[in-house]
Formats: structure tokens, C-alpha cells, sequence
């Protein structure tokens, strides 16, 4: 027996005979989504308009995606996911493989009305278009006809209900194409209570739960707070339509000066073993499902292979200027272990995460077998050997975004990645991919260059071998839409969603882990915590003309760092020092450029020190060769920057610390510092009577801890350099190699150093 629900009052029909089922879709196909509850077997929905039929067979229902009136194997949710993914996989023309292997560009709902994230609607944008937010753009409906694309990048979106029904209208459009292959929906971390302009660009949450970045989970030095978070955010992004999250980020952070520092889990090896597995079994696992997998299963991209944290002198791979990874202590082995001891082995049913995203990085000498120095997808050691061979990894492998594309002609640019491949073309760089085992390529939207591959590799292997490779990274890609339950329903009730998406109870738990997460440094005189409706300074922090992720220029400005509004919960907020009971004094760690034009217009060869402290920074100790170099666009390989100078694009920082320290006498000083990178505390250690470090929290959470609504329990997941002396000494690869600051009482700002406010927390 079948059930429909109507939705309007959620009473049961039942299905008696055609004429009483046809009666239903229209009652039920309001929102052109019909919704059926077997007695026995999977609940079913699809779209009115698409032309799918029921099947019944041995007293159960099978959606007929292929319009045959038979039940084929892939429609045929009793099987393994193998066996349906091998059978679809096989039905598949290559063009539709091809477009299988993509993952779209990011995709804004609506799109933005300016910069990379746009759209239109029939020509006309957004704002002009008079249609709803989660309309399909014109892009949208593009890539999915013409290129087969079946793997959607969501990064904005307006709120939960859009995000439901967006997800509706593309699943419509999928199913009414042959076969229909549902859209696997994706999204970067959307979760983080802080969004700073000085790390990776971050997708926005819109209305989820909010928690703390990957370090700070570190500083909770608790597992089970990562499992809790990767529970409720499966549930979240579920209620949302996202299928694969691209993350978690676990390579080890040896570098203290990698832009992408915060967003991992740290550099204590055994620490993030276990944190992975909590992140990707909270993530993954559907309670009570036979093999784990099921309606709240969000498949996990783990990255990035092999491990990149260790960018020499902590330039990041985003940029040509920093493609190269070092492993001056020969540790490469360590930095592998997060994948092979906890990714690929789950203690979970699930098993293993489902798939893994190498970096960008060219890993300097790692490559024993060949020699060769390139972008690690298209390393046959890294990816064939290692990955797929050794390591025995059967899950996906995508690129990271846009790899595969020619290079700019300049160096400082964010679109140039095919790192020591420029020579070949776009179709000879995927097919060297496809070959080591790549399965998908991040941010391509035209299958042209894939099936360009596919000619290259009949001409070299033979049609029949290249069908078959081809084939193989279809049923790996369909295995994990199978896995989510898409196929049967890939639909969602906006209502329902904006019920579950930012819930009092998921909010609860990550507001709690981000005050877990708040590490407290100095507690002079017992200072902390302040009592509440005293008189509060904070000074406004002024920025120089910077950097933003994508080398666009940020022209100079001034921001208040926290509301009126948050500032009124705690106490009152006045506009000078004099009249205040205590200065907040809220900092980020310095952050500047890694790369100069205007250096090499001057002669020199564009390379910066990356500073860890507020005031100019000399190299003098700097390596006076560098490990590695190389690029088509120069004419040298040493990419030493030894002698040169840099600074803080928030060097105000500093001088916001020093100017309170005088201006409030022996009234407190409470520095609170977001940390996206170590910093060097010496500059300012000794004129602060309190020091709050946050690892990607709200202020709200900060002024918890300050104002003795939560009492510390954070401790530091990372040291704090003595100086930059230490920093240029220490090896890339090598993690708890730096020599700490110690401060004015003698406390080592060491990996586990932490205050509760009667005074060090035993570890």
C-alpha cells in the first residue's frame, strides 16, 4: 500500500487505483513536487512535471527515472550502492560522464550584483529580473543542459527557505533530463561565528548555527565538541540541500605563517587524528542505517593532499608566487597520517570520508619515483602511487578549484594554477589527471576539455580502456549521491528546513563551543573578569590599504570592532580613555603582503617576508637561498627575500595597545586578540593586564569569558613565536619547533597553555 501526503494537512491518502493516483498528483503537486510514503521501503518524491512513474515490483515502489516501465538496477534501492552506480555508470554517454566530473563554479542564491559570483535571469540581472530569490539563472540551467553538470558549488544564500527551494527547481530540471541524476550539492564551511577578511574567502552561513573556525575546535582539546558540531551542521546543510561538504580542512599547520592557519585543526598530530574522525563520522553517519549512510549523510571532501601547511616561508598555494611546498625536515610522512590513520579509517560505519581534495601545491622532492615538480593532481606518485595504490583510496578525488585552466601572464594573479603544466593544454592537463586517478575537476563548467582528454586517451590507450577509466570515476561520483537517498528524494519542505537550519538547540551548542574555544593568555592582579556596567573604551582599529583574498585592492579604512549594541550587554560604552573603567582593546594578528609589483618594478624579485608582528619586519635571518623556485614568468629561481622589509597592514593595532596602556594609567587593559595566524606578543605583552585570544568566535563570546559569564577552559592549540628570529629558523614541516614567548610571570604561550581565572589549567 502506498501513501500520499497532502501537504496542506498532512493526513495520509492512500493510493487504491489509477484514477484515485492521478486525482493525488494533483492534489499533492502544488509545488509540483509529489510526496509518497510506502508502507514497506523508501519514502519516494518527484516532480509532477518531470514524467517519472511509479514502479511496483514484489509489493514494493521504484521511482522510474529511465521512462522504461522496467526496474532497472540503479532504480533499484534494495541493491548496494556499487551495483547501481556501476549500472547507471554504464548507461551513460561520455559527454554525460564528462559532465559528471565537473563541480560547478560557486554559485550565489541570487547571485551578487557585482564581482565573480553574478547571474542573470533571461538577460536580465537580479535586480531588474522581478523574480524570486530561488529562481534558476540562466547560467544555472546552462551548465546542467549543455554540460551535464550534476555538482552544484552553493555559497550565499538569502535564508533556509531559499536554499530549499532552490534546491527544488534544480532538482526538477535534473530529474526531467535522462536519467535523472540528481544534483549534488556542495558548500564550503559555512558554520564560522567570525568571517575575517584575512584568511580564505568564506562562504556565508545564512542563518546556521554559528562555531568556531578549525582552530579553535583545537583549543577545546575536545573531540566530542567536533562530533556535536558535525552532527548538527549535517543536519543543517541536509535541511539546506547540500550533500558534500567541502571540508574539513586537516592539514597539520606547521606553517605559523599560512594564510589558511586558522581554518585547519591544528599541528598536534594525534589531536587532529581524532578530530577528523569526529568531524567525518558526525558528518557522515546516519543513525540507526544499516551501513551508515542515509537522509542525514553529508559526504566529507577531506583536505588537502598531501598535506598542505608547509608553503615555504608560509606563502600559500592560491598564488604562483606561493605554489611551492618545503619539507626541509623531511616530515612528510606526518603530514599524510590525518588522511591514512583517521580519514581513510573511520571508526564510524561509514568507514571512510568519501572523498579527498589534493592542494594546489607543487610538493617540492616529494616525488621519488619520476622527480617531477608539479601541481600535486598531477603528480602519478602523489595521486596513482600514494593515494589510490599505496594508501588504497577508493573514494573521489577532486581537484581544487580551477586548476586546469591556461595560466595568467602575470605572477600576481588569483586565476593561474596549472603549477608547472603551462606548456601543455587544458584537455592534456586533465588527461594526465584522469590517468593518475583523478575523478573531478574543482570550478570547471565545459566539458570541452574533458572530452578532449577522452580523445587523448583513446589515441594512447584505446577507446575501450578509456571508456572504462571513465567509467570507473562515474560510479564513484554516483556512489555518493546513491549513498545520500537522493535518488529516491531529493526534495525538501522549505518548511521544515527553516525549522531545523539555525535551531535554538544547534545554536545553543555552538555558542557553547565557541566560549570553549576562548583562550585566556594574562590575568594581571587577578583583573579578569571585570564586573558588568562598568564604563568601556574601545578604540576603533584603522587599517592600511591591503591585500584582500583575491589580490584585490582594499583601499585604507577605519572599523568600530564590535557594536553598541553587544558593547551594552556587558557594561557602557564612552568615547575616551579618561572617562572609561577599562580599555578593550580588540586586535587581529598581523597580517601583510607576501608579494610586491612594485618590488620587482624596482629591480627586485617581488618576495616579502610574511610578519608576525605588528612593527617593520627585517629578514636579516631569512634563508639567503630558497628551497625552492621556478616559474615561467621569471628568470631566477631564488625566491629569497632575506634583507627586505615588511609590515602590518594592521600595524594600528599595536599602537591602539600602546596609546590605551598610557592614556588609562592603572585602570586595565584587556587585549583581545582574534588569532588567524601565531603572533609575536612581545611587542605589547607587558602593557596588557589581560590577554583573550578567539580562534573564530563572536565578540559576544569573547566578552563571556571577559565579563565572567563563562569561565576559561580554552587552551592554546598552537605556540606563540619568542620572535620572527625563531620563526625563520624553524622547518615548514615540522610542528612545536618554535621557542615560545614567555611572559612577564613566566608562562610559556606553549602548545596546552591556558588560564581559568584562578589561574593556569593543569593539562
Amino acid at each position: 500500500m502506498l501513501y500520499f501526503v497532502q501537504k496542506q494537512t498532512r493526513k495520509f491518502l492512500v493510493l487504491i487505483q489509477t484514477k484515485r493516483y492521478e486525482n493525488e498528483r494533483k492534489k499533492n503537486g502544488k509545488d509540483g513536487i509529489i510526496r509518497a510514503y510506502p508502507e514497506n521501503g523508501k519514502p519516494l518524491a518527484w516532480s509532477a512535471s518531470s514524467g517519472v512513474e511509479l514502479i511496483e515490483k514484489d509489493g514494493l515502489y521504484f521511482k522510474d527515472l529511465e521512462k522504461t516501465g522496467e526496474l532497472l538496477p540503479y532504480e533499484d534501492w534494495r541493491l548496494p550502492v556499487e551495483e547501481r552506480a556501476a549500472d547507471l555508470a554504464s548507461r551513460l554517454t561520455t559527454e554525460e560522464i564528462a559532465g559528471l566530473m565537473l563541480y560547478s563554479p560557486h554559485q550565489a542564491v541570487p547571485p551578487m550584483a557585482f564581482g565573480p559570483f553574478g547571474g542573470t535571469y533571461n538577460g536580465q540581472k537580479y535586480a531588474e529580473a522581478n523574480v524570486p530569490a530561488y529562481t534558476l539563472t540562466d547560467q544555472q540551467k546552462e551548465f546542467m543542459n549543455k554540460e551535464h553538470i550534476r555538482h552544484v558549488l552553493m555559497i550565499t544564500v538569502e535564508d533556509a527557505k531559499t536554499a530549499a527551494k532552490w534546491n527544488n527547481e534544480l532538482q526538477k530540471l535534473a530529474e526531467s533530463m535522462p536519467h535523472g541524476i540528481p544534483v549534488n550539492i556542495s558548500s564550503d564551511p559555512r558554520n564560522g561565528a567570525r568571517g575575517s577578511g584575512s584568511v580564505e574567502f568564506k562562504t556565508a552561513g545564512s542563518d546556521v548555527s554559528k562555531w568556531p573556525e578549525g582552530v579553535g575546535f583545537a583549543a577545546c582539546f575536545d573531540p566530542e565538541v567536533v562530533r556535536r558540531f558535525a552532527e548538527d551542521a549535517s543536519k543543517e546543510y541536509r535541511a539546506l540541500g547540500i550533500t558534500t561538504a567541502l571540508g574539513p580542512q586537516i592539514d597539520l599547520c606547521t606553517e605559523p605563517r599560512w594564510m589558511r592557519f586558522v581554518d585547519t585543526l591544528g599541528e598536534n598530530l594525534e589531536m587532529t587524528k581524532k578530530m577528523v574522525k569526529a568531524y567525518c563520522d558526525g558528518m557522515q553517519t546516519t543513525k540507526n542505517s544499516e551501513n551508515g549512510w542515509g537522509y542525514d549523510s553529508v559526504n566529507t571532501m577531506v583536505k588537502h593532499w598531501p598535506g598542505g601547511g608547509t608553503g615555504e616561508a608560509g606563502r600559500d598555494a592560491h598564488y604562483a608566487y606561493g605554489k611551492y611546498a618545503v619539507y626541509p625536515g623531511n616530515n612528510s610522512e606526518e603530514h599524510r597520517k590525518p588522511f591514512t590513520e583517521a580519514a581513510f579509517k573511520l571508526d564510524g560505519p561509514t568507514e571512510s570520508a568519501s572523498a579527498v581534495m589534493p592542494y594546489y601545491t607543487v610538493s617540492w622532492g616529494l616525488d621519488t619515483k619520476n622527480g617531477k615538480n608539479v601541481g600535486n593532481s598531477y603528480s602519478e606518485y602523489l595521486i596513482k602511487d600514494l593515494l589510490r595504490e599505496k594508501y588504497g583510496f577508493k573514494g573521489v578525488v577532486c581537484t581544487d578549484w580551477g586548476i586546469t585552466q591556461d595560466p595568467a601572464p602575470i605572477m600576481d594573479t588569483f586565476a593561474s594554477r596549472c603549477f608547472n603544466m603551462e606548456n601543455m593544454t587544458e584537455g592534456e592537463r586533465c588527461f594526465i589527471a584522469i590517468m593518475n586517478g583523478v575523478d573531478q575537476f574543482g570550478g570547471n563548467a565545459e566539458i570541452a576539455p574533458i572530452m578532449e582528454a577522452y580523445q587523448i586517451g583513446c589515441e594512447k590507450v584505446g577507446e575501450e580502456a578509456m571508456r572504462a577509466r571513465m567509467e570507473r570515476s562515474a560510479a564513484r561520483l554516483l556512489k555518493n549521491i546513491f549513498r545520500c537517498g537522493l535518488f529516491e528524494n531529493p526534495y525538501l519542505d522549505p518548511e521544515e528546513s527553516a525549522k531545523i537550519v539555525g535551531n535554538a538547540e544547534f545554536c545553543a551548542h555552538g555558542y557553547d563551543a565557541q566560549r570553549k574555544s576562548v583562550v585566556l593568555l594574562k590575568n594581571r592582579n587577578h583583573c579578569l573578569p571585570l564586573q558588568k556596567g562598568i564604563k568601556i573604551y574601545v578604540p576603533q582599529r584603522k587599517l592600511r590599504t591591503m591585500k584582500g583574498f583575491m589580490r584585490n585592492d582594499i583601499p585604507a579604512h577605519t572599523e568600530d570592532p564590535v557594536t553598541d549594541e553587544v558593547i551594552s550587554k556587558y557594561g557602557v560604552r564612552v568615547h575616551t580613555p579618561e572617562e572609561a573603567d577599562v580599555a578593550l582593546v580588540f586586535v587581529e594578528s598581523p597580517a601583510c603582503n607576501a608579494y610586491s609589483t612594485e618590488d620587482v618594478a624596482n629591480g627586485g624579485n617581488g618576495y616579502l617576508p610574511i610578519t608576525l608582528q605588528y612593527r617593520p619586519y627585517t629578514a636579516v635571518n631569512a634563508r639567503e637561498v630558497s628551497i625552492a623556485g621556478g616559474d615561467f614568468r621569471e628568470d631566477f629561481t631564488n625566491r629569497s627575500y632575506r634583507g627586505k622589509t615588511n609590515i602590518a597592514y594592521n600595524e594600528y593595532d599595536l599602537d591602539n595597545i600602546l596609546n590605551c596602556r598610557e592614556a588609562m594609567g592603572d585602570k586595565p587593559v584587556i587585549v583581545c586578540a582574534a588569532i588567524n595566524n601565531p603572533m609575536v606578543m612581545h611587542e605589547f605583552e607587558r602593557e596588557a593586564d589581560g590577554i583573550v585570544v578567539e580562534f573564530g568566535v563572536s565578540r559576544a563570546a569573547v566578552l563571556d569569558v571577559v565579563f565572567g559569564d563563562y569561565d576559561p577552559t580554552g587552551r592554546l592549540p598552537v605556540q606563540m613565536p619568542k620572535d620572527m628570529d625563531t620563526v625563520e629558523k624553524h622547518c615548514e614541516d615540522v610542528p612545536f619547533d618554535l621557542e615560545v614567548h614567555v611572559d612577564e610571570f613566566g608562562h610559556a604561550y606553549d602548545y596546552g597553555f591556558g588560564m581559568n581565572y584562578e589561574g593556569v589549567i593543569e593539562k
